[in-house]
Order: structure tokens, then sequence, then C-alpha cells
């Protein structure tokens, strides 16, 4: 494939929300992601994982970062799963919170698993966190505006029911279409190495800016007090399955990385 040609299919396989089919993405989107992860992690990679794991799978531990926010000890991390900006800003550009993002709590994981200072439960611990971060930086909501909490503040109807924008994205209409978590991963696109190697390219921040710009065409997608449903769902899964499948490929990256 000529390298103009694979350019245009990644990037409309990156941001089609209707071609290409592929709270936090929901405890289904995270098992996804840690799925696909797991395709494209190395063989050493994989041994290091097992160790600090204990043997459980990356679909497992993916949601072990919404598991703790029942415990009121954990409650400083909240503000590790989501970064708000401005749809005028970038994130270099942006107004940072001083408490921490999505971001600098990615950082901030890799930097403890990587220091041969830190405890084998530390390094679990924010493996753990990490594995689950990468997820929620390829849910667009979670790159969303802080005045209205990320899409938490926009009322609509779900078939009917009450919810909000937010959680449409996070599991709704991921739940709606009824596939497992393994169903869904062994059904992603099939990507070449040039695709794979060019998902992989950049950075964190690059991935945020990437992510908001979804993000800003979801925000347009709907008005308030909307009832969504089978048209919103026909439209936006595929765009869902895409970014969960992204996601994937980019922890296997992060993680090989680290290894």
């Amino acid at each position: 494939m000529k390298p103009i040609s694979l350019l245009i299919l990644t990037v409309a396989l990156v941001f089609s929300t209707q071609s290409f089919s592929t709270k936090k993405w929901g405890a289904t989107g995270h098992r996804v992601v840690g799925a696909i992860a797991d395709n494209y992690t190395s063989n050493k990679t994989k041994r290091h994982l097992k160790k600090l794991l204990n043997n459980q799978s990356l679909a497992f531990v993916s949601t072990y970062s919404d598991d703790i926010k029942a415990d009121p000890r954990f409650k400083a991390y909240d503000v590790w799963h989501y970064v708000n900006m401005s749809f005028d800003d970038t994130y270099e550009t942006s107004k940072k919170n001083p408490e921490g993002d999505l971001v600098t709590a990615i950082a901030y994981c890799k930097r403890i698993i990587t220091d041969d200072s830190s405890s084998d439960d530390d390094k679990a611990f924010h493996l753990k966190m990490l594995i689950h971060l990468i997820g929620d930086l390829h849910q667009p909501m979670h790159v969303g505006r802080a005045e209205d909490k990320g899409g938490n503040d926009i009322k609509l109807k779900w078939f009917y029911k009450d919810t909000n924008l937010h959680r449409v994205w996070d599991s709704q209409m991921i739940e709606s279409y009824g596939m497992s978590y393994s169903e869904l991963s062994e059904n992603a696109d099939h990507l070449s190495r040039a695709q794979v190697k060019y998902l992989q390219k950049d950075d964190v921040v690059d991935w945020v800016n990437e992510t908001q710009h979804l993000t800003k065409e979801i925000y347009n997608s709907i008005e308030v007090g909307e009832n969504l449903s089978y048209g919103y769902s026909y439209k936006y899964l595929d765009t869902a399955r895409t970014q969960m499948q992204i996601a994937g490929i980019r922890l296997a990256k992060v993680l090989n990385d680290l290894f």
C-alpha cells in the first residue's frame, strides 16, 4: 500500500463515524481495550504483566480504577480519569487542574512502574491504573468540557429513559448492542502492521488532542433533552468500537515500551 493511501485509510479509521467498524468506558468497554491490547503485547511484556498482575489478564484488571471508587481512601484519584479542555485549546495551551489530570496521571504511573525502588505492590497498583487510564483517554467524554462535567450535565434520554451524554458513551450504547467484551474484541477490525504502527506513533498528549476532535463532534451530535435510540447507535457505535480498538493497540505500545 502506498504511504498516502495508508494515511488516508488510517485517519478515516480514527475519525470516521459511519464507514468503519471496529464513566470512562463502562466495564465492557475497558475489558475490550484490555483484550485487544493483549494481542499486541510482546512475549517479554507478557511475562512482566503475568508477574505483576498475579496471572490476571489485562481485561480482568482493566476495571480496577473504577472498582476502587467505592472506597473513600481512593477519592484523590478521581481527577486521574479525565482532562477538561476548552474547545479553543489543545492540552498544551489548556488551563491545568492543579490536582492533576489524565495526562499527568499516566506519566506518574509510568514513573512508578519503571522505578527500581518501587515495591511490586506499588508497581502493580499503578499498572492497573495505567491500563484503565489509557482506555479512558480514548473515551471522548473524558476529554470534555469542565462546565458540563464531560457531558454528565447534558441531560438526554436513551430509549426514553433519563440519562446524560457521558453515560451514553460510557456504557449504554455499548451495552445495548448486546455483545460481551470477548465478542467485541474478537470482532475488531483487521489492521495491517503499517496501520498499527501508524496508530501507535506520537505520545499521550497527541492522543488526547486527537480524541478532542471527536469530542467536539459528539457535543454537536445531540440536542439537550433529545431521545437517542437506534439511529444514534447506528451512527456512532462503530466509532465507539474503533476508539476501543485504538485504545487497545496504544495500550500495548505503552506496556511494551515500559517492559
